[in-house]
């Protein structure tokens, strides 16, 4: 759980200790990637902001365009390719296990490595699921109604950097969420950025199911669980239970079986994110309704640019 003071405006002693807050450590630079256009899509915030799914937005905008475009993500060991059916997501993870499912992806514990695997294997272009650097584009992705909260880095603040450092070299900012909060975000931080902002929203994909009045005990354990929960009232589920977890929190059988209870005591159906459905239990998987949502941005101009 973040700290509450990360979101609120600064205090005089936060004002005075905030720009020594020295951020998280990065991890060093490749020595030299391969001779193929990388795209690197991060965030500077901590916690969840949309990376997964902008992530699978731009691979399937570059697969549209007929380009051979291959995903790179961290992961243990040497460079892998996913087998979406087959892994397991306690070795792979389950984003790459999510995003293989629209994309060739990769796993490796060393990014230029897993580039130079994707490249080999035929990768025209590849979206790189984190920070690189010597990439050819730098995609920031934040949360537009959190935006930067107070401004300073961890552990004074929601930032992985200080935001100088973390802004610079930075080709397209992209902004998730409602309508007002992207106004209130540009308000505050466009000035500050060196790079366009584009305007996206997850938007839940029609499944057929009909979600009005449907009684739901919910759960997720992404980086910010209360954006499904809310997507799922505005689609008129009505939530019996909304059960937080932490990203990533294993869905252990003991778990499973104290929400089925409590979805069966209320006469409920249960409910998770696309993300947290790949590592259900094989036991419950017939049992819980995912949730998919994509990434929906308002204009690709910004981004064809930096292809350009």
């Amino acid at each position: 759980m973040a700290p509450v003071f990360w979101y609120r405006p600064a205090g005089p002693l936060l004002r005075l200790l905030g720009p020594l807050a020295p951020g998280r450590r990065l991890p060093a630079a490749p020595a030299r990637l391969p001779p193929v256009p990388v795209i690197s899509v991060t965030s500077l915030s901590l916690g969840g902001t949309g990376k997964t799914p902008t992530v699978i937005a731009i691979a399937q905008r570059l697969a549209m365009q007929g380009r051979a475009v291959h995903v790179v993500t961290n992961g243990p060991g040497a460079p892998a390719m996913v087998d979406e059916r087959h892994d397991d997501p306690s070795r792979v993870g389950d984003e790459p296990l999510l995003i293989a499912a629209f994309a060739p992806t990769w796993i490796a514990a060393d990014p230029a490595e897993g580039v130079r695997a994707a490249a080999e294997a035929g990768a025209g272009i590849v979206v790189f699921d984190g920070d690189l650097p010597g990439a050819k584009a730098r995609v920031l992705v934040e949360d537009a109604l959190r935006g930067f909260g107070n401004g300073y880095a961890w552990p004074l603040g929601p930032l992985k950097r200080r935001l100088s450092d973390g802004l610079a070299g930075a080709d397209l900012l992209v902004a998730i969420g409602p309508d007002r909060a992207q106004a209130e975000f540009a308000a505050k931080w466009a000035v500050r950025l060196p790079c366009p902002i584009a305007a996206a929203h997850l938007a839940p994909l029609p499944t057929g199911m009909d979600w009005e009045g449907l009684d739901v005990v919910a759960f997720a354990g992404i980086g910010a669980p209360e954006r499904f929960f809310a997507t799922l009232k505005g689609l008129g589920a009505n939530l019996v239970r909304a059960q937080a977890l932490t990203d990533h929190q294993d869905l252990t059988p003991a778990l499973m079986t104290r929400l089925e209870n409590e979805a069966r005591s209320a006469r409920a159906q249960l409910v998770t994110t696309e993300k947290d459905a790949v590592r259900l239990p094989r036991a419950f998987r017939q049992k819980v309704v995912s949730l998919p949502v994509r990434l929906e941005l308002g204009d690709w101009a910004a981004f064809e640019a930096l292809l350009a």
